[in-house]
């Protein structure tokens, strides 16, 4: 059987169709398929949601005239009792056959329903996904840009911009087929950073960062320990 086009089906014969695969043994796989596609699963679910009330509806309704019947029937005396006896098999039938249903109806709408929460939660979760990388990918651009600024201006590096500078060595974040750990330096110099013709000026700047990032220990020479010279005229007497 080929799967016809959702798209193309009216509200009545779109709920025909989810109704005639609401049992999982009259299924055609690729129907139910695209029944419970995400494009598709709220629909289905409306579909058979709207089945199943009027389903209730109509239990009610036979149930509330046959007792009514029934009264009417103990009134007549015997012959009224007959008549209610004879009609009670066709009715009682009739009731198990549509209860069955109304309870095949309310567990699709389960199924669907769970199918439906995992679609919202894949969802929610690649957006969320989504929303935190691109906020990754802000800040790193920020960090390399502090460090430009740096290179440009020739200002002496703290410890505490060393630290910052080398998380873009050390932070990754998955990338390609293989969802490879990748440095955040390296996403900003091939996926994350607009590519422009090198100048001078940036060739320039490019190797004040290497340097920069090539201090020993990546550390301060405020912090590193370095001596000082001393003055003319102290009293260890370095000069003469």
């Amino acid at each position: 059987m080929d799967a016809p086009d959702l798209n193309t089906l009216n509200d009545r014969d779109y709920e025909q169709l989810a109704v005639a695969h609401a049992h999982p043994k009259r299924r055609d796989p690729d129907i139910w398929q695209q029944l419970t596609h995400p494009h598709n699963v709220d629909r289905t679910r409306t579909a058979l949601t709207n089945v199943h009330q009027r389903t209730a509806a109509t239990l009610r309704r036979r149930k509330t005239e046959r007792d009514a019947f029934q009264q009417e029937c103990h009134a007549r005396g015997d012959s009224g009792k007959k008549e209610w006896f004879a009609t009670r098999p066709d009715y009682e039938r009739w009731r198990r056959n549509t209860a069955g249903f109304h309870q095949m109806i309310q567990q699709a709408i389960s199924e669907v329903g769970k199918l439906q929460r995992q679609h919202n939660h894949k969802t929610t979760t690649q957006q969320g996904t989504q929303a935190a990388r691109e906020a990754l990918r802000k800040l790193a651009v920020q960090v390399q840009r502090h460090q430009a600024a740096h290179a440009r201006t020739g200002t002496i590096a703290t410890q505490e911009d060393y630290e910052l500078w080398q998380l873009l060595d050390q932070l990754t974040v998955p990338c390609g087929p293989a969802q490879e750990p990748t440095s955040l330096r390296t996403m900003l110099d091939f996926y994350w950073t607009d590519v422009d013709v090198a100048t001078g000026q940036d060739t320039e700047r490019a190797t004040a960062e290497r340097t920069m990032r090539q201090a020993p220990g990546g550390q301060s020479a405020e912090y590193a320990g370095v001596p000082r010279a001393r003055h003319v005229g102290n009293d260890k007497r370095l000069a003469g």
